[in-house]
């Protein structure tokens, strides 16, 4: 399937993932430059971002996904594969949110304020280990890293099986990308007592979306065919629910916003069934 595509198709691709990825430095600039946290859009924004994954995942992916494997695999061990690749990836990125210790993971709340409220925050045994404060950023920054990697991948692939849907599944993952580049911001600061370097790791620490769509291109060049992105696709929508349910709502309702969170999230939905609708 890859190797039919034009140049232009695949550049596209890596572009959306990209700007997907570097929306990290959105958060990043807010934190850097905002001195206080607007949650009223951030609870809309990140609704908005779970609406757009949830609809897409479950009337578009997922079925695409389901009809590639029962066209290679038959009705029956088609639909069976849809459904254990589906909740396949949704153990996949569960495991990566287990492993990563609460404090590092970059899908804990943070906000703004905290930038301003400094070393001060932090026991003062803590506040002195320059070093103990240099790992937990450098963990922190690895975290995000290892979170947009699947990330990476989705955006990806979804662009290249159809550039509307990818276009949609950026902008919902970029916006989902802010408040988790303030979040890394706040770590950081604390471990190095600088903002421009808490914007620039956690800025670059997005770059780990297009290397996700790197390495899944890379891998997955020699050897695809209509089963592999049936699995893929299928898990695809398995981390994007994940991420809504597990991530992207419940930092909506944290923000204190929560019924702005659920007109986001209808908001998000009747968005991307329009523009599903616009391209029959």
């Amino acid at each position: 399937m890859y190797g039919s595509m034009e140049a232009s198709v695949i550049l596209f691709a890596f572009g959306l993932t990209l700007f997907a990825g570097l929306a990290t430095g959105i958060g990043s600039a807010l934190a850097f430059f905002a001195r206080t946290t607007n949650t009223r859009f951030l609870s809309v924004a990140l609704g908005f971002s779970a609406g757009v994954m949830i609809y897409v995942s479950f009337i578009e992916i997922f079925f695409k996904a389901k009809d590639a494997l029962m066209q290679s695999l038959g009705e029956v061990a088609g639909t069976w594969v849809t459904v254990v690749s589906f909740f396949g990836g949704i153990l996949f990125i569960a495991a990566i949110d287990k492993l990563v210790p609460d404090y590092e993971n970059p899908h804990e709340l943070h906000s703004i304020e905290e930038m301003d409220q400094g070393l001060e925050n932090l026991p003062k045994n803590e506040a002195h280990d320059f070093g103990k404060l240099k790992r937990m950023g450098l963990f922190t920054a690895l975290a995000i890293g290892i979170h947009n990697f699947p990330e990476g991948l989705a955006t990806f692939t979804a662009a290249l099986t159809d550039p509307h849907l990818g276009v949609a599944i950026a902008v919902a993952i970029a916006i989902h990308n802010i408040p988790e580049g303030i979040a890394v911001s706040v770590p950081i600061y604390y471990a190095t007592g600088s903002r421009s370097q808490a914007f620039r790791l956690s800025f670059l620490s997005g770059l780990a979306e297009p290397v996700g769509a790197l390495v899944g291109y890379l891998l997955l060049m020699p050897f695809f065919t209509p089963t592999i992105f049936g699995v893929l696709f299928a898990a695809v929508a398995g981390i994007m629910v994940f991420i809504s349910i597990d991530e992207l709502l419940p930092a909506a309702r944290e923000y204190g916003e929560h019924h702005m969170s659920i007109y986001g999230l209808i908001a998000g939905m009747a968005v991307m069934a329009l523009s599903l609708l616009m391209f029959l």
